[in-house]
């Protein structure tokens, strides 16, 4: 019986980690082509998943219209972040960069719920609320089909990266000047990654908001996220992937066994203390990439 609680748990732990790894997936999308780490991903979330629901909800189209559509948007939305906010801060400390991003996130965290409405919104996929029975282990079927639509994305974007856009994105993040001497541009190759981190919410918010519903709590989605690029390495896609993985896992194991004992609230915990022993242990992550400084 403790066999089959464990191995539930671990199960369950893993397809919620890989969704947790959509998430971090525009983190590491934006970091990859600018090498500035975005904390308007979880945000972005909550206002991709509210498109969706309002495309479907009030609009009237059927999913397979809809999902398109709000990728479109989405896209947009993220190019303009670029264009009209990032790109002002052209020469700035990369901090002020971050701490423009926290403001985005705040603010959309805000203003999302105030547009749409603050009380939850149901996004059904048609996935069915029955859990899959194997073995008598009980497995979450959203979560399950989220995990495998999470790793299908991840390898997409892993080749994307391959390609000659791709090639031109990490270049830009490796080197600006040396980009603009070979004559790619700079701004539309960070605008892209913003478009196409948008794209990336657009997935978690889809799958997250037929979960556990869309309202603002899909901004909150970026703490695990940060703690899945902290720990697997936030120029990683591997580590984006495993990362999940071990945040999911850890954060379901755990809890499941002291969350009897202390009533409840030790996700939270223990990725905080995975993000403070990976700074602590290896700062760049488990495959992030290390580059020395000399001051």
């Amino acid at each position: 019986m403790d066999f089959l609680f464990l191995l539930e748990l671990f199960i369950n732990g893993l397809n919620t980690g890989l969704m947790y790894s959509l998430v971090a997936l525009g983190i590491t999308m934006i970091y990859k082509a600018s090498g500035v780490p975005n904390l308007a991903q979880g945000a972005m979330v909550m206002i991709a998943g509210y498109l969706l629901w309002a495309t479907i909800a009030l609009l009237g189209l059927p999913l397979w219209i809809a999902i398109p559509f709000v990728v479109v948007l989405m896209f947009l939305f993220g190019l303009a972040i670029e264009r009209w906010l990032l790109r002002r801060m052209v020469g700035q400390p990369v901090l002020m960069i971050v701490m423009l991003t926290l403001g985005l996130e705040i603010l959309l965290r805000g203003v999302g719920p105030g547009v749409f409405d603050a009380a939850p919104k149901r996004l059904d996929l048609g996935l069915g609320l029955a859990p899959l029975v194997v073995a008598d282990v009980f497995i979450n079927r959203a979560y399950l089909i989220g995990a495998i639509s999470a790793g299908i994305l991840i390898l997409l974007a892993a080749a994307f990266f391959r390609t000659r856009l791709g090639t031109k994105l990490r270049a830009v993040s490796d080197d600006h000047v040396a980009s603009w001497a070979v004559g790619i541009s700079v701004e539309r190759a960070i605008g892209i990654s913003w478009g196409i981190a948008g794209v990336a919410a657009v997935g978690a918010g889809t799958l997250w908001g037929s979960v556990q519903g869309v309202d603002w709590t899909l901004s909150a989605l970026l703490f695990p996220a940060i703690a899945v690029v902290i720990l697997g390495g936030i120029d990683s896609l591997l580590g984006v992937f495993v990362g999940g993985i071990i945040v999911g896992v850890l954060g379901s194991v755990i809890p499941g066994y002291l969350d009897p004992i202390v009533g409840g609230g030790t996700r939270d915990v223990v990725t905080s203390v995975l993000i403070v022993l990976t700074i602590l242990l290896r700062p760049y992550g488990i495959f992030g990439r290390e580059d020395i400084e000399r001051v």
